[in-house]
């Protein structure tokens, strides 16, 4: 069954945007952002070629946009991806 992996820094990408999200907008809208941003990862899971390449940044990852965010990831093998960042405009130096 076809899985996402987040790396360690992906994994504080979230929590990050989750907690900026609720100082901004409240509880409710950040946990509807991220309820949106998981269901994208299980859709990046289940069919990983359904984005573009990213390999001006690295060779073999992609990208996915989501809200004000951009996921990226490469396929491990041909059941899990590997979700390496989750960051928004202001953290593309992060790259």
């Amino acid at each position: 069954m076809p899985h996402y992996q987040l790396t360690p820094d992906a994994a504080e990408d979230i929590e990050r945007l989750f907690l900026f999200g609720i100082e901004r907008f409240g509880v409710k809208q950040a946990t509807k952002y991220l309820d949106g941003l998981k269901l994208r990862l299980l859709h990046i899971a289940e069919s990983p070629r359904t984005y573009p390449l990213v390999e001006h940044i690295r060779i073999g990852y992609r990208r996915s946009v989501y809200g004000v965010h951009a996921i990226y990831y490469r396929a491990i093998d041909n059941e899990a991806v590997e979700i390496t960042r989750v960051i928004g405009r202001e953290h593309l130096d992060a790259l």
